[in-house]
């Protein structure tokens, strides 16, 4: 699940690593998503360390009393100079890092300071096969980031890294996806009934 909502999301600021607090809205969408996750039977519980994800991910665990693991290894892809700027700001200030950004056409392609699309996929395959070699025949929540989750849904889905996002990554929507014998395979993508609006990723 990507967190609710923020300021900066509405804004569309560039977040990353930046710790941006949920703003009201999204403290909303976690109550939601909370009340309809709370009696799934989660065996485990991880969030980003990041406030926006922890806040949301806090919600469902509070609801469903099962304990809550703060992982760093699921925080968003590192934007580099990008972050805190909007995109209509990275694109004037940066424009060939962001056209280059935008065309998503080379997997190793980093921001100045930031991150590739291969070393995320690398540090989100790390950390996802180390969830799931704990909690094998077991179901868990996850709460994350948009980044995160196109990476997690195209290696479900089989897609490369590169080439434009053809789904949609709604702030507080819920993402199911099931692993067997090493397949992933998703069941439901961007639920959403339980929000009365959210914010695409993109």
């Amino acid at each position: 699940m990507r967190h609710g909502e923020t300021d900066w999301n509405a804004g569309r600021r560039i977040q990353g690593h930046i710790d941006v607090p949920l703003s009201v809205v999204g403290h909303t969408q976690a109550r939601a998503a909370g009340n309809t996750l709370a009696n799934e039977g989660f065996a485990a519980i991880y969030s980003s360390d990041l406030t926006r994800a922890r806040q949301t991910a806090e919600a469902t665990a509070h609801l469903a009393h099962v304990p809550l693991h703060l992982l760093t290894g699921l925080r968003e892809r590192h934007y580099g100079v990008f972050q805190g700027l909007t995109y209509a700001e990275a694109e004037a200030q940066y424009p060939e890092a962001y056209a280059r950004h935008h065309a998503r056409d080379n997997a190793h392609f980093a921001f100045p300071g930031g991150e590739s699309l291969h070393d995320l996929a690398v540090r989100i395959g790390d950390v996802c096969d180390d969830i799931i070699s704990r909690h094998a025949g077991g179901a868990v929540a996850i709460f994350t980031h948009g980044g995160v989750l196109d990476i997690m849904h195209r290696r479900a889905a089989g897609k490369p890294l590169t080439g434009p996002r053809d789904f949609a990554i709604p702030n507080a929507a819920i993402n199911w996806i099931e692993i067997a014998n090493d397949r992933w395979t998703i069941l439901n993508w961007a639920e959403r009934g339980h929000l009365t609006g959210a914010l695409e990723e993109l």
